[in-house]
């Protein structure tokens, strides 16, 4: 039993994907999208094209809704569940790591905070929920532009706010596949000068991924004299990511 509901919770994430994709998606795509090996994706994409659910177009390359099933949209999560869902995890992040906590989502190209956890001391903060953020430029945009089957293209501009941004296409395309080799994505001034930030995808019903939840600070707080991430914050931020994302499956 717990084998077909995964594969159906694969199978609705893979239908999602290719509802945002007007353009079709190939394999190699959606397995990168949703973290399956080729081999596996394929036989979701043979079933789903035998009970007619997807089409491929003439090259065979690419797979698409069929008319029949119609467009599903990719705002199948409320925000607000996401957000009821990470409020727990996200302040015991906020009050390990000493660190303001963030959770985003992907919406018409920008990064929206859902989630906003103050650092725990009493300096003078703002609220940042429902303030955007450039996604090339933010660990938390970036965690889940990897996974976007569209990626930069869902980014109108890759605009530079520090000399360290990213934007150039071709090394925006290498940090995502970056990031989804390891499965966190980091930021080390590339928004804000001298603040630094981690993050890690948020993965949903089918492994989908539904946002992402990031600690951000200044940069010798979240670095280690040598500039490299502290690999104790990575790995409380790819926990909590974990965590959120289970409480997500279990509970739908």
């Amino acid at each position: 039993m717990p084998g077909t509901v995964q594969s159906i919770e694969r199978a609705a994430a893979v239908l999602r994907l290719l509802a945002a994709a007007p353009d079709g998606l190939g394999v190699a795509d959606l397995g990168n999208a949703l973290g399956l090996a080729k081999p596996t994706v394929h036989g979701i994409l043979r079933t789903l094209h035998q009970v007619g659910f997807v089409e491929q177009d003439h090259s065979g390359a690419h797979y698409h809704l069929s008319d029949a099933f119609g467009r599903l949209g990719d705002t199948y999560l409320d925000p607000n569940e996401l957000r009821s869902r990470a409020i727990n995890w996200a302040d015991s992040l906020a009050s390990r790591s000493g660190e303001v906590v963030r959770v985003g989502r992907l919406v018409e190209g920008k990064l929206v905070v859902v989630h906003h956890v103050f650092r725990p001391d009493d300096s003078d903060q703002d609220l940042d929920v429902g303030t955007t953020l450039p996604p090339h430029a933010c660990a938390l945009g970036k965690a889940v532009l990897a996974f976007d089957t569209s990626g930069a293209a869902r980014v109108p501009k890759l605009e530079a706010y520090t000399t360290r941004t990213i934007v150039d296409p071709a090394r925006l395309a290498e940090e995502l596949a970056g990031i989804r080799a390891t499965g966190w994505a980091g930021e080390r001034e590339e928004y804000i000068v001298e603040m630094a930030s981690i993050a890690a995808p948020i993965r949903g019903l089918g492994g989908l991924v539904v946002g992402a939840v990031g600690t951000t600070g200044r940069i010798e707080r979240i670095c280690d004299s040598r500039l490299r991430y502290r690999p104790d914050l990575v790995s409380m931020v790819r926990a909590t990511a974990e965590a959120i994302g289970r409480d997500l499956r279990e509970d739908n």
